[in-house]
């Protein structure tokens, strides 16, 4: 049996894997390993192993990964969510779904300095659900903006999904936080455009608007910021070059701790709650990671990526395909993926296949890879196994119908964002060529 058709077989069996619902991480170091002995032997695998385990969990630059998660976990456990959300709904109350648009807008704050689309969803179902209920909102609008809204998690850096993304491809993190800023921006502005018409074809659907006394608009503004002082030290560290993105995990980490402090939303006992979830999500970062390495050397061992680029690319220049059918199709596979599978699990799983079929193709890979994340934000909010979905149904307690019911016109206005960002790369790369990136 060639190696090439070991690779084959490995991929196919992976995905299978991960249909069932295996663990991301196992799934993708069993099959690595077991398709590397098959082609080169258990010494040489073994001696992969040891050496990928050692050289790619003590990378300096995967050091950034737990600091920005725990940023976000002591984000979440201060409350500082709830008075982002409690600012946009003072500016935005007396629009016509004006609470469902602070809800969005908030997720866009809170993002901006937690990296993880399931923590906002979460920290934003916490607070923002309750006050929509109360003023009437029906469920499929009020769930579906926080499902939506906490997507924006993984666009807005720091991302934990743009790191994995530049460890992997070997691509600038910092230059893949800073493409990552406009497309951010963009999308919030299309799902306040979305929940805009939406309100207003279903004229039920938020009854209410409330309206909020100057005085109370202006007590708002002071909770906010510490988390106004973070953004701008994380952005202006990485815009000017004075930090890293490892370098500015650890000095927002700390920034965090201190302002949960001096604010008294801080204590040891909650602090230990958080250090304790960030060590969590953290192992479970890395195991996915290292599994990831494995399987991509596996794919690499076996020829499979180089074969499909030269094929792919070869037929696209010999039949004069224009290069953004390829990118379409692309997308395409995963868009019907996403809807049956972990959206980490197919990035992971696909990227060392699509990744040189695209960068051959002359595609810029920092524009890819957050067309890679904006996917993946898709991948989570469609029916039937959006992740996001699940997070806010279970933190909510929303029954799933009304979940589905209600996320359509987000999608449809993710598909239209997905498009522009590939017709206009620019909206991705404009920042990262004004710094000369």
């Amino acid at each position: 049996m060639s190696n090439l058709t070991i690779g084959v077989i490995g991929a196919i069996v992976c995905l299978l894997l991960i249909f069932t619902r295996m663990r991301v991480g196992i799934t993708m170091m069993f099959v690595g390993l077991f398709g590397s002995v098959l082609m080169v032997g258990w010494g040489k695998t073994l001696n992969l192993l040891s050496a990928v385990a050692y050289s790619q969990i003590s990378s300096y630059t995967l050091s950034c990964i737990p600091l920005f998660i725990l940023m976000g976990t002591v984000l979440s456990i201060t409350g500082m969510g709830g008075a982002l959300y409690n600012f946009a709904r003072a500016i935005l109350g007396k629009v016509k779904g004006g609470l469902a648009m602070a809800t969005v807008v908030a997720c866009g704050l809170f993002a901006a300095v937690c990296g993880d689309s399931t923590a906002t969803a979460a920290t934003m179902g916490k607070v923002a659900y309750p006050e929509m209920k109360a003023h009437g909102y029906q469920d499929k609008l009020s769930a579906s903006t926080i499902v939506a809204g906490g997507t924006i998690g993984i666009m807005i850096p720091p991302s934990i999904t743009f790191i994995m993304y530049g460890l992997i491809t070997e691509t600038s993190i910092g230059t893949l936080f800073m493409a990552g800023i406009i497309p951010g921006i963009t999308q919030l502005i299309f799902y306040l455009i979305t929940i805009a018409i939406f309100t207003r074809v279903s004229k039920n659907i938020a009854p209410s608007t409330i309206t909020v006394p100057m005085k109370e608009k202006l007590a708002t503004i002071k909770p906010v910021l510490p988390v106004v002082i973070i953004f701008i030290l994380l952005f202006g560290g990485l815009y000017t070059g004075l930090f890293t993105p490892t370098e500015a995990g650890a000095v927002c980490a700390l920034l965090t701790v201190i302002v949960g402090i001096v604010i008294k939303k801080l204590n040891l006992k909650n602090f230990i709650s958080a250090v304790k979830d960030a060590l969590l999500t953290s192992c479970m970062v890395y195991f996915i990671f290292l599994g990831a390495y494995c399987f991509m050397r596996f794919m690499s061992l076996s020829g499979l990526p180089g074969y499909l680029s030269a094929t792919i690319v070869n037929y696209q220049t010999n039949n004069n395909v224009p290069p953004v059918v390829i990118i379409l199709l692309i997308i395409a596979v995963y868009t019907v993926t996403g809807c049956f599978l972990d959206s980490m699990a197919v990035l992971l799983l696909t990227l060392p296949i699509m990744f040189p079929i695209v960068t051959n193709m002359g595609f810029d890979p920092i524009w890819y890879g957050v067309i890679m994340v904006r996917m993946m934000e898709t991948s989570m909010i469609t029916p039937p196994f959006g992740l996001n979905l699940f997070t806010v149904a279970k933190t909510v307690n929303v029954a799933m119908p009304e979940m589905y019911k209600g996320i359509f016109p987000f999608i449809i206005s993710d598909i239209i964002h997905i498009v522009m960002l590939i017709l206009i790369p620019e909206i991705a790369l404009y920042i990262p060529h004004l710094m000369g990136m």
